[in-house]
């Protein structure tokens, strides 16, 4: 009997556990029986043919060449032939001396005619393969169309059948949800992220810890604000399944990874760290620990200003605050004024100006799809365009939810006149991370010049002590950072950001 390989393939692992590998392995050993052949090893591959290179395929090559058999068995022709690479190599075992047998086709490959007929078969198994992979592709855009994901759930998301949006998975989805938000506190590098997150229980779809690259792919994915980027194309389409952040915090994440938004960790969490600036030379005052003491030092050599201590910025940080405290009196005062003034002017002129941003870049891609059909616009730069419109869209509609309620806005000024009444107080009772934040709102400019440092008030701090106008506005930051902060400031830390976007 003539010792031959079987070689069985199946396109997917799920084909590979039903019965398509057994059904073709009993064809041919039926046919090995009729002709006298002997099946020595069986090869079993599990993907695709429609590319080349596959491991058990080339492996039984290898053998073959070597004279560990006589002769190759397949089931047939599109088993081994959809693509003609591949082909090519089969069709010239038998100038090697190698015969090739196909089980449900009698073709005899030691004549010219049966090889001509098995490589035209061939060719209709790879324009076939060709053509399902066009309908395939098609199929696919038409989903991405509808805004669904036609491919595996990511992280945090569950599948829910075809034609289905994503949705939250119940235990992954918050989990991914802290994670975009510690690294857009600035106080995580992508390792200690890794760390927080695998020590909080976020796992990977194969059920262990997220490594550093699956900590950085979940923080580059749009999907989670809502927007499907298709990587190998890079088009972009708006999803309908629920997002897990927001735009805004997603683009700061992005603006930290980049470099463009503050330090993402420290060695010491320094209180002032980063807040304040040299104001003779505009160098960042940096902070050392000396002594139990720690000093912000001015790293110009030939520079005026030397060092000041931590604590004394602190003092008089506190004394600034006290001064921009109101009176009992001065409070009722703003109240009546305040809580008197129209603003619904303003919130409608602002909701506009957003209506009006959103349809100039609407406008835009347009133009540039105008343009790549005239072929003035290349691919590629048309894609990055219009990914920076969608997410630009997206941040835009956000403010446009955000826009607020008559009643919250009332209610939000009553609180926030409350909290002016103890400001210093307010500011001294913070933690650490929540007095950076406090100062960041309140003052534009932080400088030390000398021995003296300055303080530059935003105009809801001056406004509040003067009751000049009615704070108003759309929200300066990327983000609602409110929620790392404690509930009770947040009336303050939401009309802080509109009266800094006047001074904008």
């Amino acid at each position: 009997m003539k010792p031959c390989f079987g070689y069985i393939r199946v396109s997917t692992l799920k084909q590979g556990e039903g019965v398509s590998l057994q059904e073709q392995k009993d064809a041919i050993l039926a046919f090995a029986s009729r002709n006298n052949l002997d099946v020595l090893d069986w090869f079993e591959e599990k993907e695709t043919a429609a590319k080349s290179g596959r491991p058990k395929f080339n492996q039984m090559l290898r053998q073959l060449k070597r004279g560990k058999a006589s002769g190759l068995i397949m089931h047939k022709i599109d088993r081994s032939a959809r693509n003609l690479k591949d082909w090519s190599i089969v069709s010239e075992l038998p100038d090697q001396g190698i015969d090739v047998y196909v089980a449900t086709e009698s073709l005899d490959f030691t004549t010219r005619g049966g090889r001509l007929t098995a490589d035209m078969l061939a060719v209709i198994a790879a324009d076939f393969i060709r053509n399902l992979r066009e309908e395939t592709r098609k199929g696919i855009r038409g989903r991405l169309k509808q805004g669904l994901y036609p491919f595996r759930a990511p992280i945090g998301y569950l599948d829910t059948g075809k034609g289905n949006p994503k949705a939250q998975c119940p235990r992954k989805a918050s989990l991914v949800r802290e994670m975009f938000d510690l690294y857009g506190s600035g106080q995580h590098s992508l390792r200690s992220l890794q760390s927080e997150m695998n020590r909080r229980g976020l796992l990977n779809h194969a059920g262990k810890p997220l490594s550093l690259h699956g900590v950085e792919t979940i923080l580059k994915n749009p999907f989670y604000m809502g927007i499907i980027e298709i990587k190998n194309s890079g088009e972009v389409f708006k999803g309908i399944h629920e997002p897990i952040i927001s735009p805004s915090l997603f683009q700061l994440v992005q603006d930290i990874k980049a470099g463009r938004c503050g330090p993402k960790v420290t060695r010491h969490n320094h209180l002032f760290r980063g807040l304040f600036r040299c104001g003779h030379c505009g160098n960042p005052m940096s902070p050392e620990l000396q002594k139990g003491r720690v000093y912000y030092r001015c790293q110009r050599p030939d520079c005026a200003t030397k060092t000041i201590r931590e604590d004394v910025l602190d003092a008089f940080i506190y004394r600034v605050f006290s001064k921009f405290q109101i009176s009992t009196e001065d409070a009722d005062k703003l109240e009546k004024d305040w809580l008197d003034t129209q603003e619904q002017t303003t919130r409608d002129e602002t909701r506009k100006s957003i209506e009006l941003r959103i349809s100039s870049v609407e406008q835009g891609m347009r133009r540039a799809t105008d343009l790549l059909i005239e072929g003035t616009l290349d691919n590629e730069t048309y894609l990055e365009k219009k990914k920076e419109a969608a997410l630009t869209i997206a941040r835009l509609q956000e403010e446009l939810r955000k826009l607020p309620d008559p009643a919250d806005v009332e209610a939000n000024t009553r609180q926030f006149i409350e909290l002016m009444k103890t400001l210093a107080e307010l500011y001294e009772s913070l933690k650490p991370n929540e007095k950076r934040e406090f100062i960041e709102n309140a003052f534009s400019n932080r400088t030390v010049a000398g021995k003296m440092p300055e303080l530059e008030p935003y105009s809801w701090l001056e406004e509040a002590e003067t009751g000049l106008s009615v704070l108003n506005g759309a929200p300066h930051r990327h983000t609602d950072r409110t929620n790392r902060i404690p509930r009770e400031l947040q009336a303050v830390f939401n009309l802080m950001k509109r009266g800094k976007a006047t001074d904008d």
